[in-house]
């Protein structure tokens, strides 16, 4: 009697396709550019007809950027050029584009060496996104997770790009320090600024408060790019004896401090929205101790009720009396 061989066969061909499929679905998992990455950096650069050539080529002619190349040798970004990094490379091509053409045209102008720098991306010119993307190609894919935010941000949408607040030639710092950030804000948030200079208000103006304390101007997932996901979360980093809990708490400061108080400055005490009594009437419109009509209205128009009620924020004891 003779006996089958197809049951031996069928399990090998079984166990090549297992494995072919198996080699398929690992390698979906691998990321692999179709062309080589410079010619993706062409393509954003809109420059195909150019090659990259190097800053060394771009500057070994050409003086006239020698403050800025030291600048940019001394930044974070100028820090990644040594291949030994293991970061991205970063160049002067990785924002102006390839610079072959422009270093084919190099002049001497009444004695200074200049390039073709028409080849280059006209970066002042892009929209506003644009400008951005150039920067975000590589910082969005880092680990600064505050950029993660942008595109949807209130800033981005404004049409504010990367190139209005940071300028990587201007020195080796490319951050704006907090001391100075505020100046920087007010170039578009003049209304702030006018709050600033109200009798009463954050130290912003001393520099002992940054606006970089409360917002992120990257972007955020909350209103008005806070930094906290509610607004007394956001005050209480810093008033911490206001957070709580209490036994007996004022039910509005659960919700938001701005119900009383403005955020930047205000002509009232204590960033008050209105001065008190008439911030307290506004929802204790009865006062209980009532004795006659003349000594309510002296009670109602002269008295502030913090001389009684001293912790108006909250309390272990009710009514919290000042004693």
């Amino acid at each position: 009697m003779m006996r089958s061989r197809t049951g031996p066969a069928l399990t090998l061909a079984g166990i090549m396709l297992v494995a072919v499929a198996m080699y398929g679905c690992a390698s979906l998992n691998v990321s692999k550019p179709i062309i080589p990455v410079s010619e993706y950096e062409k393509l954003i650069a809109g420059r195909l007809d150019a090659d990259y050539v190097g800053d060394h080529t771009c500057l070994a002619r050409c003086h006239a950027h020698d403050q800025i190349k030291q600048y940019f040798d001394a930044s974070t970004m100028g820090a990644q050029l040594s291949a030994d990094s293991g970061l991205p490379l970063v160049n002067c091509e990785s924002c102006h584009g390839p610079g072959s053409l422009a270093v084919q045209n190099i002049k001497d102008v009444d004695g200074v060496m200049t390039c073709g720098f028409d080849t280059f991306i006209d970066l002042k010119d892009l929209p506003k996104q644009a400008q951005s993307l150039i920067c975000l190609k590589c910082h969005s894919g880092n680990a600064t997770f505050n950029l993660h935010n942008w595109n949807a941000g209130t800033h981005n949408m404004a049409g504010v790009s990367c190139f209005d607040c940071h300028d990587v030639h201007a020195s080796a710092n490319l951050k704006v320090h907090p001391k100075v950030v505020s100046d920087l804000c007010y170039t578009c948030h003049q209304d702030i600024r006018a709050q600033f200079m109200l009798p009463t208000h954050h130290a912003v103006p001393e520099q002992r408060v940054s606006c970089l304390d409360c917002h992120e101007p990257h972007g955020t997932t909350t209103e008005a790019l806070m930094k906290e996901q509610t607004v007394k979360e956001l005050c209480t980093n810093c008033h911490a004896e206001k957070e709580g809990p209490f036994v007996y708490e004022h039910a509005d400061l659960t919700e938001d401090c701005r119900n009383c108080h403005v955020p930047h400055g205000s002509i009232n005490n204590g960033l008050l929205t209105v001065k008190e009594p008439f911030l307290c009437k506004q929802c204790h419109a009865e006062h209980p101790m009532r004795q006659s009509n003349q000594a309510a209205t002296k009670l109602d128009r002269f008295t502030r009720c913090t001389d009684c009620h001293g912790e108006i924020h909250g309390s272990e004891k009710r009514n919290s009396f000042t004693r």
